[in-house]
């Protein structure tokens, strides 16, 4: 069994870091860009803000989700934090197309910075940006994993900026930095659209691994007793809790001994998938399922 209180607290903490460092460091952006007079820097500043409010988003739906289960939500609290990730995968989305709206454009009329300031800058935000990836790397919940990708477009975006302030420093040629722009852009939309898809089927319950519930029959398959199995729903709470439901036709009447140990095989057999719930019904020969349609 997993610490599910404990790894919820280590989530929130690892989340609460990222929020501090991104807004302290989005206010140090903001003056940056107005003293470096760089366009590039004040769009990433936007960007940064939009990250913020994100991450103080999730931040909040992550120490609500660790709400314990009541009569009004009987699993508990967990799919808050995915309403986070959604909300962090739109937000980035929406944050990527702007700055390829802003970078493109200047590929056909670039601006010269200030490189000495942009260099500066570039270090920091390099290494702030860094830490709180790091912090946010040994998460496991999707909303940790989206919320890294905000944090690792960050990085790549001064790490953009840093290698195209050096050059900077020694060659006019300002269109390297859109191009940069537009490289690393391209690449943070590509994965956080496919996180966020993923997202998008937790959220409407589709079954959160491909083959989840062919290997779980083929496990329940194997008890002598079982003759068929239906009305089978596999689902995410929050991208780490599933939860399994099934309904067992068996071939033959049993006695309570026999549905015993039925019930330990079956425990047994799914031991293995760890999921957070399940609940299997026995059906008998000449037994009506009572949720046929």
């Amino acid at each position: 069994m997993h610490d599910h209180t404990h790894s919820s607290d280590e989530s929130s903490q690892r989340i609460g870091w990222a929020f501090v460092l991104n807004v302290g460091f989005t206010i140090i952006e903001f003056v940056g860009g107005l003293l470096t007079n760089s366009t590039a820097i004040m769009a990433d500043a936007v960007h940064d803000l939009g990250d913020s409010l994100s991450i103080g988003t999730a931040w909040v739906l992550s120490l609500l989700s660790k709400k314990e289960a009541d009569s009004s939500f009987t699993y508990g609290y967990k799919r808050l934090s995915l309403i986070g990730a959604l909300i962090n995968g739109f937000v980035l989305i929406a944050g990527s197309s702007w700055v390829l709206l802003q970078a493109i454009p200047r590929l056909f009329d670039p601006v010269m910075p200030a490189a000495e300031g942009m260099l500066a800058l570039a270090i920091l935000g390099v290494a702030v940006n860094g830490f709180a990836a790091y912090k946010l790397s040994a998460g496991t919940t999707l909303n940790e994993k989206v919320l890294n990708w905000h944090l690792l477009e960050d990085v790549l975006g001064w790490a953009a900026i840093l290698i195209v302030s050096i050059v900077l420093l020694v060659v006019e040629a300002p269109i390297l930095d859109p191009l940069l722009a537009i490289g690393f852009t391209l690449f943070i939309l590509f994965n956080v659209t496919r996180n966020t898809w993923y997202a998008v089927k937790l959220f409407v319950q589709a079954v959160p691994e491909r083959g989840l519930i062919e290997r779980v029959r083929e496990e329940l398959s194997k008890i002598p007793q079982v003759a068929s199995i239906h009305h089978e729903h596999a689902w995410s709470l929050d991208g780490e809790s599933t939860v399994y439901t099934a309904h067992l036709e068996m071939g033959s009447a049993m006695s309570a001994e026999e549905q015993l140990d039925a019930k330990k095989q079956i425990a047994d057999l799914l031991q293995k998938f760890q999921f957070s719930h399940t609940t299997i019904e026995l059906e008998f020969p000449h037994e009506d399922c009572r949720d046929e349609d």
